[in-house]
């Protein structure tokens, strides 16, 4: 699904719709957020989806990769276990925060079985004391020494657009008739949560400062 975003408030701060920017069509249809599932099509991930959202003026700036791990097809503990029971969890935050947390169940002290989920956290910040370069600073100095390590190869990027151009095309012969459709400072459109809602799950962020669980 697709959305863009209308006039609002965000962080006390009066934000203007997409089509009120300067030099935008008054009727434009261009996209400033999507969620998508896909598929990957092979024996390892087949059935397996994976959930991507993405735009503009979103309640924050944040890059996460989640991964939810199934469970098991035997439940080792006795019911009661089961009350506060969570998916194990990892997450890989890119930025703002620089962190992996391992989100795992863990026996509440005591006589009765109690799993309560716990996080388990590498943070690049906290180990490495250093001042950090911004992104696009160590891919603008890499591009200058020649160096295309941390960057896609052209394969990469055409396969890339081969799967994305259907979605485009398709978008493009059907001009959205609910737009603008989502608030600045909110995560989007309500249909993107319909989305991954229909499958019994929710899209995943971190707690404020990345703390918690």
């Amino acid at each position: 699904m697709r959305g863009q975003y209308s006039q609002g408030w965000m962080q006390g701060k009066e934000e203007k719709a997409y089509r009120e920017e300067k030099g935008v069509d008054t009727n434009s249809s261009v996209e400033t957020f999507a969620a998508v599932k896909f598929y990957v099509d092979n024996w390892r991930w087949q059935g397996v989806p994976f959930y991507v959202r993405t735009g503009k003026f979103l309640k924050e700036k944040t890059t996460l990769i989640t991964i939810q791990f199934k469970e098991g097809p035997k439940y080792a503990f006795p019911p009661e276990a089961s009350e506060t029971w969570r998916s194990n969890r990892l997450t890989i935050s890119i930025q703002p925060e620089m962190d992996i947390r391992l989100r795992f169940q863990a026996k509440r002290p005591g006589q009765t079985m109690s799993l309560n989920p716990v996080n388990m956290v590498f943070s690049y910040h906290d180990t490495f004391h250093e001042p950090q370069p911004e992104a696009y600073e160590t891919l603008l100095l890499d591009a200058m020494m020649g160096n295309p390590t941390q960057y896609m190869r052209s394969d990469q990027v055409e396969i890339a657009w081969k799967v994305i151009e259907p979605i485009l095309d398709a978008w493009e012969k059907r001009p959205p008739d609910n737009f603008p459709n989502y608030a600045p400072g909110s995560w989007g459109p309500e249909d993107a949560e319909a989305l991954i809602a229909k499958d019994g799950r929710t899209w995943i962020t971190l707690p404020p400062n990345g703390k918690g669980h």
